[in-house]
């Protein structure tokens, strides 16, 4: 049976609120931006008091980093299943796989252009530590994507010499570059989908086993 069947009528009530603080705090920060938005700003939004913030959130910091380990979640859910890097088998599945991830990240980002300005312009003002938290996730998702390239080195479509782990985090470079893009313009969606497409090109241009 589903776990969250089995949950109490208070527990549910509980998380509802907790995601209702959080959808608040998040809408408080794309507004006013994180070091503008107080604790009570926050509170009056949801219709609580601070007693009942602080049951759910150290504070301000804590449900940041809600909303980014959340973001992080759903862009890892984009990369399952026909996305993932074992999932192909020869170069043309892999230019079709790399068009997919693009098509969905794109998609992403017009659908959550706040999370995307909280996580790049926000996030890494606030203090070291969720500096390193940012810049630890940019380091994974380097990782993930040498992945991606050396599981083409071991299929033979990509030179053997090919180095995957800076290339990985050269490629997260770019796909960072184009995120900043669309957030200075988020109406330019077709310059965005060429942008992504001569990421794509390169990739497999810079890479190909001839």
């Amino acid at each position: 049976m589903n776990e969250k069947v089995n949950l109490s009528r208070a527990e549910r009530q509980r998380l509802q609120l907790q995601a209702d603080i959080l959808e608040a705090a998040f809408l408080e920060f794309s507004e006013r931006g994180y070091h503008q938005t107080a604790i009570a700003d926050i509170a009056k939004r949801v219709g609580v008091g601070h007693g009942t913030f602080y049951r759910h959130f150290e504070n301000k910091r804590d449900i940041l980093q809600h909303v980014i380990s959340d973001t992080l979640q759903k862009i890892m859910a984009l990369l399952t299943g026909e996305n993932a890097p074992q999932a192909v088998n020869n170069i043309e599945e892999y230019r079709e796989q790399c068009q997919r991830i693009s098509a969905r990240l794109r998609q992403f980002a017009q659908d959550n252009p706040l999370t995307l300005k909280l996580l790049l312009l926000e996030a890494t003002s606030i203090d070291l530590e969720m500096t390193k938290f940012v810049q630890g996730i940019m380091q994974m998702a380097g990782v993930l994507t040498a992945n991606y390239l050396q599981h083409g080195v071991e299929l033979g479509f990509f030179r053997e010499n090919l180095d995957c782990e800076n290339t990985g985090h050269n490629i997260v470079g770019m796909i960072m570059n184009g995120a900043l893009r669309f957030l200075a313009n988020p109406e330019d969606t077709e310059s965005l989908k060429k942008y992504g497409d001569s990421i794509i090109d390169l990739i497999i241009s810079g890479m190909i086993h001839t």
